[in-house]
């Protein structure tokens, strides 16, 4: 009879992995699961202040939250695997001999959900969901503007935020070789006084405007993109204006015999606002003494990186990154971010291919329009395992 009972649970287990393999296989479409596991150990001091607990600047470095004009107060500990990923990716034949391919992607940073006290429940968010067929993409992937390959090997989540293009946003994108066009999801955001005051905003009727052109070799590859957006702030009181923003940007990485590479980048524009640093500028500011006109903000960025492979399980990425911004002072305050650096080296060692260990430190100064500046110290330890 015991017999009996545990050959019939064992069928219908197989019965139900063969339901659960014909599920996933529906319409001859081909499933794939990866991501990694990720988990961060961070010590912080700034110079002039600390981050309070829950913002994101003590997940990952964020160049617009460097305390200025503050008191040191101490370093501050922190760990966290909020870095996690997960990735589902689909493929189905089609008829007309194409696929039609789908992509979700999940994380855990800047979100919300549990607390450090008792549970640290974070709260996934979506980092990518699009479809595409044939030379369409729609959904939510980078922005076309932004060069991800150039995105150096780092601890941290970005590693040169401050000198690079840096979002994510549903678009329509049509590509065909080296060449992307995208119709995608604006949004601005605006200093409305001179006291600092500034406001997200979604009156754009048009979307943003974006293209690029890769050249890609066994040496590299080389990226030239730009982006035409509409700047909108609509108070419903005594604003209803509309502003033309725009930016270029050259990228680049450059493979060499022996493994190590060089990732570069520079971008400018007026306007750039969100696309730019995460957002540590706003892409334009009211002018009363113009009938409230908007008035877009000049800013430039760069980063280069470079890579040395010490073996072919030991590899140190150094890299720097930059930002100017030319705020009308006027009109931002004297707390607007005017410029940011950062500066980091690590180590990466991995025993075998699925699982990284590394080490990191970082340097950053942030300067505001007053003149006054802070600085930050942080080094970061990390395990991972990519799968």
């Amino acid at each position: 009879m015991t017999h009996t009972l545990k050959k019939t649970a064992v069928l219908c287990a197989l019965s139900s992995v063969a339901s659960f393999a014909s599920a996933q296989n529906v319409a001859d479409t081909q499933f794939q699961f990866s991501g990694y596991i990720k988990a961060d150990a961070i010590v912080s001091d700034y110079s002039d202040g600390a981050l309070p607990s829950g913002s994101v600047g003590r997940d990952f470095y964020v160049p617009s939250l460097t305390p200025v004009g503050g008191f040191d107060e101490g370093a501050q500990f922190d760990a966290h695997i909020r870095q996690s990923r997960f990735r589902i990716t689909t493929s189905t034949p089609t008829q007309d001999g194409n696929e039609i391919k789908g992509v979700l992607e999940l994380d855990f940073i800047v979100t919300g959900g549990g607390d450090e006290r008792v549970s640290n429940s974070y709260t996934p968010r979506i980092r990518h969901a699009y479809i595409e067929y044939k030379d369409w993409l729609i959904g939510q992937t980078w922005t076309t503007f932004m060069d991800v390959k150039t995105l150096p090997e780092s601890l941290d989540f970005v590693g040169v935020p401050d000198g690079v293009i840096f979002g994510r946003q549903t678009m329509v994108r049509y590509s065909k070789g080296g060449l992307k066009i995208a119709l995608e999801n604006p949004e601005s955001t605006i200093s409305t006084d001179n006291v600092g005051s500034k406001e997200v905003a979604d009156d754009n009727a048009l979307p943003d405007l974006t293209a690029s052109y890769s050249i890609n070799d066994d040496w590299g590859h080389v990226k030239v993109a730009g982006l035409v957006r509409q700047l909108s702030y609509d108070n419903g009181i005594d604003v209803d204006e509309d502003e033309v923003g725009y930016g270029v940007a050259l990228t680049g990485k450059l493979k060499f015999a022996n493994g190590d590479d060089v990732r570069m980048s520079f971008n400018a524009g007026s306007g750039l606002g969100r696309y730019m640093a995460i957002n540590a500028a706003t892409g334009v500011a009211v002018n009363p003494d113009k009938n409230n006109q908007l008035e877009a903000i000049e800013s430039y960025g760069y980063a280069i990186s470079y890579r040395h492979l010490w073996s072919d399980k030991a590899r140190t990425s150094v890299m720097f990154s930059a930002l100017e911004v030319d705020n009308p002072a006027a009109l931002t305050g004297l707390l607007a971010t005017k410029s940011t650096y950062s500066t980091r080296i690590n180590y990466l060692y991995s025993p075998v291919p699925a699982l990284t260990f590394g080490a990191e430190y970082a340097f950053a100064k942030r300067e505001i329009e007053s003149g006054s500046d802070g600085d930050m110290n942080r080094v970061q330890f990390s395990a991972k395992y990519a799968f």
